[in-house]
């Protein structure tokens, strides 16, 4: 028989079906978007209402953790390796960010009719997330000679079809390197990738002003091999030569579809 607390809790509660979505990267604003569902179970809860929510919010926890860290295993991290292969080969790196993702941020929480219980919950690519995942590579300073060219250089890549990655590289049409990991100081590597992605210029000045700044460069591509875009001879060869040292810091954003 149903406890007078129950049928109370039932009352104020919402019916309707609930499962998880699948996780999901916003790129634009640096976060990975995860939810967590937890059942209740009143048999292990000998019928006590209270008890089993408490069980079923614990669950839902972990399965925000679960469902988090299969989102980011799918991320790309530079051309032809996704983050799932680099915590393949190394259980210290997997342990590493497990540990970040168990702090998530709780952005909404649903209780359901059955005792059951959802947790939407947000993981910052940047700061300590992007610092582990990004390889340690030799690096290689930019051109930094004379004033500065601008504030950072924006590659409008829209209508290409491209991966999005924590570590794009640059390139012209010979396949030298304009742009690369190499080039981040260790301050850049807390910002969630090499580079920025965005829809249009204004949305991201409004969501990552910090790396965009008053005064980009703005190139097309043209093309795109994976992770990796190409922009043209004679743009690498204007850009050749300028003060370019906003690229130690990452200004770098890409404009997608």
């Amino acid at each position: 028989m149903r406890t007078a607390f129950a049928i109370a809790l039932a009352a104020a509660l919402p019916v309707f079906a609930h499962a998880a979505e699948p996780g999901a990267v916003d790129w634009q604003k640096k976060v990975v978007k995860c939810t967590g569902s937890g059942a209740a179970n009143l048999r292990d809860a000998q019928g006590n209402p209270a008890v089993a929510r408490i069980g079923a919010e614990k669950a839902a926890k972990l399965d925000a953790v679960r469902s988090c860290m299969e989102t980011i295993k799918g991320i790309t991290i530079t051309q032809g390796q996704t983050v799932g292969g680099a915590l393949g080969t190394d259980k210290a790196l997997a342990g590493k960010v497990q540990g970040i993702v168990k702090g998530y941020k709780v952005v909404d929480k649903r209780y359901f009719e059955d005792g059951g219980v959802e947790l939407d919950v947000e993981v910052p690519m940047d700061g300590v997330l992007s610092d582990a995942l990004l390889p340690k590579v030799d690096a290689k300073a930019p051109a930094a000679a004379g004033e500065p060219a601008g504030t950072s250089l924006v590659i409008d890549a829209r209508g290409r079809k491209l991966v999005k990655a924590l570590a794009p590289r640059i390139l012209d049409e010979s396949g030298a390197e304009v742009y690369g990991l190499a080039m981040l100081n260790e301050g850049a590597r807390k910002l969630g990738g090499a580079a920025g992605y965005a829809k249009d210029l204004d949305s991201a000045k409004k969501d990552q002003a910090a790396r965009v700044g008053d005064k980009p460069i703005t190139v097309r591509a043209v093309g795109a091999d994976g992770a990796d875009l190409v922009i043209s001879a004679a743009d690498a060869a204007a850009l050749k030569g300028k003060n370019l040292g906003f690229l130690a810091e990452g200004h770098v954003l890409i404009l997608t579809d």
